[in-house]
């Protein structure tokens, strides 16, 4: 259902939006974007007008180095988003290593982060308000065996990973990045922003679905002992608590964190229809309790609605994400 409240004062829409912003080589979506012709990014964008968020992150958008495609992009949007920014993704960034242990090395699953070539499917940021640059703080470095409380995947009693590639394997499969925002009543908005392996795609030694838990445990850990002034969590964690695959008790233990808001409760925001594992809730936007809430929705419109012609027939046109967002006040 298609739905938003509002405030008296002016409130800061933050949204979150998984769509399919990838595609098969570097430069293609580049392309894609200038031609003007393709149904999912055209549909991608109307649905980004018509909500029209302050700051959108996006956790499905293809990085290159000169962030034309990022620029591009934004520029066909209807609201003018200043501020863009992305960081080099772990997706795709080679080890040289044999990471799923197939015999076989420079698959895209042997890269940090599942990826086809560099930047495959990474994350960006459009923003209405300063990108407070020089306090970023990327995680995405971190290995995987030290991160506190990590817990690698083994195999018949032994560990999966060989100790190569354990000293150089990282945590993060696309980024985890702390990003400052200079918002309009002189405080700042933090982004916690990540987008999750999915916990499927593996073996009996469940490697992306320790993963995909860890990734979230790196919040956790931030959250304990240095939690960012006035902390937004939010990207695609890939991780229902109730449904489909992965630690679901792992998200329902961060989902009931004293220091979070959860606006948009249980409601799903990907779809993947009878055939695949139905509807999921895998995006989120928690706030932290500093911030007053007073609105939030998901983009999922009837299909007696003139919006759901964005979505197309089968529901797929702007992929099976749905995009949410959250109002906030300080």
């Amino acid at each position: 259902m298609l739905w938003a409240g509002f405030a008296a004062a002016e409130p800061v829409r933050i949204a979150t939006f998984a769509a399919p912003l990838s595609r098969d080589g570097p430069g293609l979506l580049l392309r894609d974007i200038q031609k003007g012709e393709d149904d999912a990014i055209i549909a991608i964008a109307k649905i980004i007008d018509l909500i029209a968020p302050d700051v959108l992150v996006l956790t499905d958008f293809d990085y290159d180095l000169d962030g034309y495609a990022l620029d591009a992009f934004a520029g066909g949007l209807a609201q003018d988003y200043p501020y863009r920014f992305a960081l080099t993704p772990n997706t795709g960034v080679p080890t040289g290593l044999d990471i799923d242990g197939n015999g076989r090395r420079g698959d895209a699953r042997d890269a940090q982060g599942y990826g086809r070539f560099v930047g495959d499917g990474g994350m960006a940021i459009l923003s209405r308000f300063a990108v407070l640059e020089d306090e970023v703080q990327d995680f995405s470095q971190l290995l995987w065996r030290n991160l506190d409380g990590a817990q690698l995947p083994s195999l018949d009693g032994k560990a999966f990973f060989s100790p190569l590639v354990q000293d150089n394997l990282r945590l993060s499969s696309a980024g985890h990045w702390v990003v400052p925002l200079a918002v309009p009543d002189g405080g700042v908005l933090s982004l916690m922003v990540f987008a999750a392996t999915p916990p499927v795609f593996d073996g009996p030694e469940d490697m992306n679905g320790l993963r995909n838990r860890d990734e979230l445990r790196l919040w956790e850990n931030i959250l304990e002992t240095d939690p960012p002034e006035g902390f937004v969590v939010l990207g695609n964690a890939n991780l229902d608590p109730v449904r489909g695959a992965g630690k679901q008790d792992a998200m329902q233990d961060f989902l009931r964190r004293p220091d979070l808001m959860d606006p948009l409760g249980g409601q799903p925001n990907a779809d993947w229809g009878s055939d695949g594992p139905g509807q999921l809730r895998v995006s989120y936007i928690l706030p932290s309790t500093a911030w007053q809430v007073v609105g939030s929705g998901t983009f999922w419109p009837d299909e007696d609605t003139p919006e759901r012609v964005f979505l197309g027939d089968d529901g797929t046109k702007a992929g099976p994400h749905r995009m949410i967002w959250v109002d906030l006040l300080r």
